[in-house]
């Protein structure tokens, strides 16, 4: 079970361990060096109103002491140098928090605002309290306020960029177990190496010590590329925690000032880089589980498609069993009566032709013949024998689409290439009702005097494919400008068929007629 600490103890645990970085902090090195006024502003920063005070004490009471430890007679000048930091920074971030700008590091956005308001807030506690020494001065100054108020304004600023963003680290965004154990692995094999150099350049003669900052710089931009704004905090506290470790006895007197901005400078860049790279991976795994989902919806699609297609395609073969069922049951049943009528008529001949109705026996045999004619015509057009017969081709060259064409006065042209017979039921069946409705649609409506077709099939690319090209040169497919689609019933009759088997049809209208061009993907015959 999980213990927590009671909502009223957080305050003065807060306040506790607040006390204690201080005085740690004060006893190993001077209160002008950049640490303390990073820790002053997480800790602001991080923590909630109600528990500032806690954190005001424990501050004041470290400062307190430390000041009576080292120079009894220097007490009173807490008051003026000590005390009122903290409350200036106090203010700043409760303004902060109105303004809405948060302790994270998650965005490139979000690191300027929290650097920029660091800045700030330096700005804004290094000028109140260097007013407040010069208009109170203490025992400490032994310098103008003015030759040391840009080091003031450079240490405030270099403390919120290395201590903030660690302890955000810490509290707020932890890395997890696998990022802990990689930046640990490369801190240890790239920047151990490169901070013993380091040591080495700075305890050299000139110009060494000056190439020491860009060697510095180059360790700590690769970290934040390849582990993001943490491995840009954690590589410069590591370099600049070991450069102290090892010069601690010139930690009472501030750097160079051109070292001081070149630091300034280049963690600046390092956490923005960072932060970047940070957003740039989350931006990729996003698109990645996008890019996922995306093939899942792709995969549910084609799975989709395919249900259709044979949902398509069992229609179509159920409504050839139709059509070939009602052309059995009239060829059987409507055929056969009309040969009896027929033999009727004849036995009748006689006694009509004795009672002088000869004309009607005539009429009653003209009736059935053309009964009959449109009795063969409508089941050509149900279910063609020659295509069942015959096969394709034949049913193509001598059926009933030629027998149409040339009963209306039409030229057709036709061109056969590759082997129609290996292809299956389905595609046969489709051809032929795509040409029948294309030419069904020439002779009714275009008023042309020529139809082409152009029919070949071929292996292209491992798969069957069959490629129709039909053409006419009739008026198009609005006779008379009417706007009015001729044969609309047709085109999507033949377009429903073609979609069925996974095809393509594309229309091409010119002043020459009209040019329909079928793609069919086509299965082997069923042996």
């Amino acid at each position: 079970m999980r213990l927590r600490t009671p909502t009223w103890g957080r305050g003065p645990l807060l306040g506790l361990l607040y006390f204690a970085a201080w005085a740690l902090l004060l006893a190993y090195i001077s209160p002008r060096w950049m640490f303390p006024p990073g820790l002053r502003f997480g800790a602001l920063l991080l923590t909630r109103p109600r528990h500032w005070p806690w954190l005001i004490a424990g501050e004041w009471l470290a400062h307190f002491g430390h000041r009576s430890y080292i120079d009894p007679h220097l007490v009173r000048d807490f008051l003026v140098e000590d005390a009122p930091p903290v409350l200036i920074v106090a203010g700043c971030v409760a303004a902060m928090r109105r303004f809405g700008i948060r302790a994270t590091m998650r965005t490139p956005e979000d690191v300027t605002r929290l650097l920029t308001a660091a800045l700030l807030v330096g700005i804004l506690n290094t000028l109140i309290c260097s007013l407040l020494l010069n208009l109170f001065p203490t025992h400490a100054i032994n310098n103008p306020m003015s030759s040391v108020l840009g080091l003031e304004l450079l240490r405030e600023y270099l403390g919120s960029l290395l201590v903030v963003p660690l302890m955000i680290m810490i509290v707020r965004e932890p890395p997890g177990r696998i990022e802990w154990t990689r930046m640990i692995l490369e801190l240890l094999f790239i920047l151990v190496p490169v901070l013993a150099i380091l040591l080495l350049m700075l305890n050299s003669p000139p110009p060494l010590p000056g190439f020491a900052r860009i060697l510095a710089l180059a360790p700590v931009l690769l970290l934040a590329f390849r582990n993001g704004w943490r491995g840009a905090v954690l590589s410069m506290v590591w370099i600049n925690g070991g450069m102290m470790l090892f010069t601690r006895n010139d930690l009472r007197h501030f750097p160079a000032t051109d070292s001081l901005l070149f630091l300034a400078v280049a963690g600046t860049g390092a956490l923005v880089l960072g932060s970047a790279s940070d957003a740039l991976r989350r931006s990729g795994r996003r698109l990645s589980v996008q890019n996922a989902r995306l093939e899942g919806a792709n995969r549910r699609l084609d799975q989709l498609a395919r249900q259709l297609s044979e949902v398509a395609r069992r229609n179509l073969r159920t409504e050839e069993q139709q059509r070939r069922y009602v052309a059995a049951e009239l060829h059987d049943e409507l055929g056969q009566n009309l040969t009896a009528i027929q033999t009727r008529v004849k036995l009748a001949q006689t006694r009509l032709r004795e009672a002088g109705l000869a004309d009607v026996a005539t009429s009653i045999n003209d009736i059935l013949a053309h009964m009959r004619a449109a009795v063969r015509r409508l089941l050509n057009n149900l279910r063609p024998t020659v295509l069942d017969e015959f096969g394709l081709a034949r049913a193509l060259e001598e059926g009933p689409i030629q027998d149409l064409l040339k009963t209306a006065g039409v030229v057709f042209d036709l061109e056969l290439h590759g082997n129609l017979q290996d292809l299956d039921e389905d595609t046969r069946i489709t051809v032929y009702r795509v040409v029948q409705e294309a030419a069904t649609n020439t002779v009714r409506h275009a008023m042309a005097g020529r139809f082409s077709l152009r029919l070949r099939s071929g292996i292209h690319q491992g798969r069957r494919l069959v490629l129709m090209d039909m053409s006419d040169d009739g008026v198009g497919l609005s006779a008379g400008g009417g706007g009015s689609p001729r044969g609309g019933h047709g085109l999507q009759s033949m377009r429903d068929r073609v979609t069925a088997l996974g095809g393509t049809l594309r229309i091409q209208i010119t002043d020459q007629g009209t040019r329909l061009r079928v793609l069919l993907p086509a299965a082997e015959r069923d042996s």
